[in-house]
């Protein structure tokens, strides 16, 4: 479907459409594949989708798009249009919008038009990004969280506001220091605000696991293991989490034991058959040998497990399974520690530790790589 405003591939992210221009194109018959039941006044800088039958029939959601980086002035309206369609809700979708030209612009932070509309939402979906809007437009959100209404935050929602000190709404700020209103609109409304990028950010996808024990929990329905891919990472999260939020189950933390020790004997089966055995060379006559990739092995997990927060080293013993076993028992230790939050995210020196879950990826990968390596040398 041609897209409304920037194009996904677009490197220019000052790219920009008109509402005026939406309008044109609305004008020109080209609603019905592009829009749907889309109603612009070009007079409004926002687009409204009246609900059709459905579930939603009666309930209005205000969607709020504001950001420079992954396209919500793109994204809101495709979703909005969806949930109108086939879900029967009424849509607005509201945008950043340059002020002086009347022109949809992610890269203006400090004005989005239309927030009016939350007065009669019965949901809030926010997807914006460091936005420093004028206590007018905030007024608006404080009300509608002050109401106790629902908030679905998208990417980076996290960190929507980025607020001056002067603003009567300064503690929505990401890194408000407040007692009362630690971290912001991301930490007290979403659980989290902006901490780094989860995993290699820019080189990493993310695919939806279910949790074991999370099968059944409506937000889940229909929607199966792997269904949900992006092409982005993820953030990361500090623990504990705060408040209701939802912790890793202890099922969860049961299967990464259960994969972590079934890369271990895969590893130590491995060793034991390329025992007295030849490992061919590479095509320039390097590779290690079988006791040098056993020994950066233990000393790269000995490594990931201090990234964790733990300590410990492997052994001496030419067998891995005997070798290794302080090692992969602190492993266990410490992953039971990291998931009830008795670690701290930072390390003594400031850094930050990786996340349980990126733990156990990076390791497994780690074992099974060398595994492949050794019964690929042995031919």
């Amino acid at each position: 479907m041609p897209s409304l405003f920037c194009h996904p591939r677009t490197k220019d992210r000052r790219f920009r459409r008109s509402i005026g221009g939406l309008a044109l194109l609305l004008a020109c018959g080209l609603h019905t594949a592009m829009v749907g039941h889309a109603a612009v006044d070009e007079t409004k800088p926002y687009v409204v989708y009246e609900g059709e039958s459905g579930p939603g029939r009666g309930k209005h959601i205000v969607l709020i798009s504001g950001d420079e980086e992954y396209r919500s002035e793109e994204g809101l309206p495709q979703l909005a249009k969806i949930l109108a369609k086939h879900h029967g809700f009424k849509c607005t979708v509201l945008f950043a919008v340059d002020p002086e030209t009347g022109e949809i612009n992610p890269n203006v932070r400090n004005n989005i038009p239309g927030l009016e509309a939350l007065k009669t939402a019965d949901l809030m979906i926010i997807a914006t990004r460091f936005r420093d809007l004028p206590d007018d437009q905030m007024k608006h959100i404080a009300d509608y969280l002050e109401a106790g209404k629902p908030v679905i935050g998208m990417r980076t929602a996290t960190h929507a506001f980025n607020i001056r000190q002067d603003s009567a709404y300064h503690k929505y700020d990401w890194r408000y220091g407040g007692e009362e209103y630690p971290k912001g609109f991301g930490k007290q409304v979403l659980g989290e605000t902006w901490v780094a990028h989860h995993g290699r950010h820019k080189h990493e996808s993310t695919r939806g696991i279910v949790a074991p024990d999370a099968a059944g929990h409506p937000i889940l329905r229909g929607i199966a293991d792997g269904d949900i891919w992006g092409p982005t990472d993820v953030y990361t999260v500090n623990l504990p989490l705060p408040g209701d939020s939802e912790p890793v189950s202890p099922d969860e933390l049961e299967r990464w034991k259960t994969i972590l020790q079934a890369c271990w004997r895969a590893f130590d089966e491995t060793v034991a058959m390329a025992r007295g055995k030849a490992l061919a060379k590479g095509p320039r006559g390097g590779g290690r040998e079988l006791e040098k990739i056993v020994e950066h092995v233990g000393g790269a997990t000995a490594s990931y497990l201090t990234s964790l927060g733990g300590k410990a080293k492997p052994g001496n013993e030419d067998d891995p399974s005997k070798a290794f076993a302080p090692l992969r028992e602190a492993i266990l230790t410490t992953l039971d520690a990291a998931v009830r939050g008795e670690i701290p995210p930072r390390g003594p020196r400031g850094g930050e530790r990786w996340t349980p879950r990126y733990f156990v990826r990076r390791l497994a990968w780690h074992d099974l790589d060398h595994v492949w390596e050794i019964e690929d040398r042995l031919g």
